[in-house]
Formats: structure tokens, sequence, C-alpha cells
């Protein structure tokens, strides 16, 4: 398992929190931080690389 950050920004961009993801590969931790980007935007990374921001999503009406 590998050691991932997801850090959860404000809609100024700041950082407003961070969850710690153990995660398989890359692609397992990108499936996880998306699911996070409800309402609020998510940047996640592996130490000092950047792997992705996934912008809000709206949350599921039904």
């Amino acid at each position: 398992m590998r050691n991932y950050k997801a850090y959860i920004l404000g809609e100024d961009g700041h950082i407003i929190g961070r969850l710690d993801l153990e995660c398989i590969d890359d692609d397992d931790a990108k499936l996880q931080a998306r699911k996070l980007a409800i309402g609020q935007a998510v940047e996640l990374w592996e130490g000092a690389r950047k792997i992705a921001t996934f912008q809000p999503t709206n949350p599921d009406p039904g």
C-alpha cells in the first residue's frame, strides 16, 4: 500500500482539510479522491508529487 494525501480546498483555493489515504496505486487513489470532491475541490498528492486535482461535483439529488 502507498500513502497519499487528499487536500480539501475551499472556494478561495486554500487548503481547509486533509485526509490520509492508503491505496494500492495511483488509479485507486484517484478513485478515492474523486469521491471526496462532492461540493469541494480536492488535490491528490503522494509526497511531493501532485497526482491530480478534482473539481467539485454537485451532490446527487436522488
